[in-house]
Formats: C-alpha cells, structure tokens, sequence
C-alpha cells in the first residue's frame, strides 16, 4: 500500500484579521484590500510555521455577499487583487488554494433560488480566481449540498485544478440544514472532489470522531480544519481554549484515519500551525481504503445508504404537479427505495420541483439523455440509474454526478 505525506493548510483568517484590527461586522474583502500588509503578515507568517497550501482571503468575495455588503460588479477585481495577495506571501514555497464559501442562498423549500443560480455566482468567481493563477480551489465551511454540489460544479467549468471541499457540522455530524456529513461525503466524491473533510464546527476532539465515522466511506483524502475548541464570551470577545500544543496533540491520530489535509480555522494562528507541523513530522498517511460492505453508496440530501445492490428499482413515479404527494406516499408506505420517471426536460423540471420529498436511495429511470442530466443536475443527493442508455451516455453523467449505474 502506497503511503503519501501529509500536506499542511494554513490557520484562521477571519478572526486573526480581527487581531490586526478588522473591526468585523463588515466586509472583510474590503478592509484586506485597504490593508493589505496585514494578510501579508499572516499569511507569510503561515508560509514560515510550515503551511505548504495558503488560502485566498476571497471567503465572501461572490457576488452575493459583495452585493450584501454594498461591493457591486467588482467580483473578478476582488478575487484577482486578494488572490495577488496569498500569491505575493506564499513566495512560491507554498501553493495557493482559490477559496469559496457559502453563499447563503437556499433552494425551495428553505429559499427561492434556483440552483442554476448558484452555479452561475460561484463560477463567475471561480473564472476570476482561475484567472488569478490559483494552483488549486477549496470549497469551505459548507452547510448545504446545493452551494457544495454548485460550486464545485462551476469549478470544474473552468478549471481542471484539484478541488477541496470541506463542511461545517455540529456534533452529531448534522449541518446547520440537517445534512449528514456523511451524505456530503458520498455526493461529493461522487462528483469528483479530490479531498473531503470538515472544518470550523468544534475543536479537534469532536472533528476527530466524525471524521473517523467518515474513514469507512472515504475513497479519497480526508482533511482536517478544527476551530482552536469552542468559542466563548470573555468581557466581550470571542475567545479559544485550545492552545497549540493540545491542538497537535491530536495530529496523528487524524493521519491514522486517513486525513491528509491539515490545518486550523477559528482562534488558530501561526502557532497552531507550527506545531501541527511539529507533530506529523515523518508521519505518513495510509490511503482511504472505503468499506461498503457490498452496498451501493447512494444519498439524498439528508443522508448517506448503502443500498443492497440486489434491490430492483421499483415502479416507477411519474412527473407532474403531484410527484412530491407520490413521493411522500410512497414512503409513507415504506418504501425502501424510489424511483422516478423523467423522459423529458419538462419531466426535469417538475422532478426539481419535487426532489427534496426523497428520503430514501434514487433511481432515475431515462431513456433521454438530455432529460435525464437535467434531473441529476437538480437532485441534491446521488442516484441510481435504471433504463436503457448505454456506456457512452452514462459514464460521462457518472464522472459529472456521482450517478450510480
């Protein structure tokens, strides 16, 4: 078995501008702009703790949030001018990761955008940050399936560089929106993330127990992005309890269950990361090795199946006005799995319109190819296929997807 060293990220950004003097509250990307010798600083002074990968201070440089903080039609410009930035402190010793986060839209029923919506935002920001010369994208701190699924969609629109994605979850592994970790993980890889893993959320302990729930699923590289603990009110401010040695502390045994990404969010700074470098000093990591114990890694929005692969797909549901109603009976009636009949773009729409109903493993059923990516593209989970398309319509859905066939 091949093992591969692990790569260090960098720390905190958000609140250690707050340290050099953000007053938070605003936008960030704009006070970096006008300071620019502070991200200097702190990102130079991750590239000398030993972080090999340095992150855009680009965070809420996507239309969306520009526009929320008064900043309109300047996205290219900020992700240009504050990817210069990390490329000026990483001085060539350390690689620049383009990164973006969440957008704070929601799709129906939590919201009203649509999802082509959000693939449009991100990729005007990933043009730019490909533009910019980035050597790879993160996707970070997600708490939806459809920014996640959106913005790595719109990456690889513009780009064939490595994408990193991590979410954000709670204790019980849950986002913020009542997404599994591990359904994330399943979608995502499906789609073709090169690393997967959690950041923000808590400190170390509590990431370390998810991601060693998430090991038995990963067939690609872990990462590992904690918090410096729980943040609490002291006079005011918002204060870490995890110093840097205890933050290490728990470094090998993130490499043992697969994490090959590291670094630190919240209330970390270059010290954190000085002595998570310390620690994984001639560590190695063990590639992924995913058991599904013969079951199909499908999900929907909410959760992660291994489905029995002798499972046939059951008759089919037909689009219309009514398909969330037949959904929903279907499990009322408990169902252990779904299917849906989408044959034409119409039949797409009517699937979007319905699809966050499903709560159990998907089949599509399709004999249109055009019909069927449609649906796919709207699904915020990773489906079966059940119909008669061959290969050489299928395996490209696969690859784009996560499609099961």
């Amino acid at each position: 078995m091949e093992l591969y060293f692990p790569a260090m990220l960098d720390g905190a950004t958000g609140t250690e501008l707050v340290r050099r003097g953000f007053p938070g509250g605003g936008c960030a990307e704009s006070w970096a702009l006008e300071h620019p010798e502070a991200v200097l600083e702190l990102q130079r002074g991750y590239g000398e703790a030993g972080s090999r990968r340095i992150y855009t201070p680009t965070f809420g440089a996507n239309r969306v949030k520009l526009e929320a903080n008064g900043v309109f039609n300047r996205v290219r410009e900020y992700n240009l001018r504050l990817a210069a930035l990390s490329k000026e402190a990483a001085r060539g010793r350390a690689l620049v990761a383009g990164d973006m986060a969440p957008t704070g839209l929601f799709l129906s029923p939590l919201g009203t955008a649509s999802f082509e919506e959000l693939v449009e935002i991100y990729a005007e920001q990933a043009a730019a940050l490909e533009e910019a010369g980035v050597d790879l994208f993160v996707i970070e701190t997600m708490m939806t399936l459809s920014d996640a699924r959106a913005a790595l969609l719109a990456v690889r629109s513009v780009s064939r560089r490595p994408v990193l994605v991590s979410f954000t979850c709670d204790e019980n592994g849950r986002t913020l929106t009542g997404t599994d970790a591990a359904a994330a993980l399943c979608v995502m890889q499906g789609m073709g993330a090169d690393a997967f893993g959690l950041n923000c959320s808590a400190g170390p302990r509590e990431i370390l127990a998810q991601l060693r729930r998430l090991s038995r699923l990963a067939g690609i590289p872990l990462l590992a992005k904690p918090n410096a603990g729980l943040p609490r009110s002291v006079d005011g401010r918002t204060v870490y309890d995890c110093p840097p040695e205890e933050f290490a502390s728990y470094a090998r045994d993130f490499a043992q269950c697969g994490v090959a990404y590291f670094g630190g969010c919240c209330g970390t700074d270059s010290r954190h990361i000085a002595a998570l470098a310390a620690a994984l000093e001639g560590a190695a990591v063990a590639p992924c090795a995913p058991d599904y114990g013969g079951g199909l890694p499908c999900a929907t929005e909410k959760d992660a199946f291994l489905l029995d692969p002798g499972v046939d797909a059951p008759e089919p549901l037909e689009c219309g006005e009514d398909l969330a109603d037949s959904i929903e009976d279907a499990l009322d009636d408990g169902a252990e799995a779904l299917c849906v009949r989408v044959e034409s773009l119409e039949d797409a729409e009517y699937f979007a319109d319905a699809q966050y109903a499903v709560k159990a493993p998907l089949f599509i059923e399709s004999g249109d190819a055009a019909a069927l990516e449609a649906a796919l593209r709207a699904y915020q989970g990773r489906a079966l296929y059940s119909g008669p398309l061959d290969d050489s319509a299928l395996i490209p859905l696969a690859e784009r997807y996560g499609l099961i066939i």
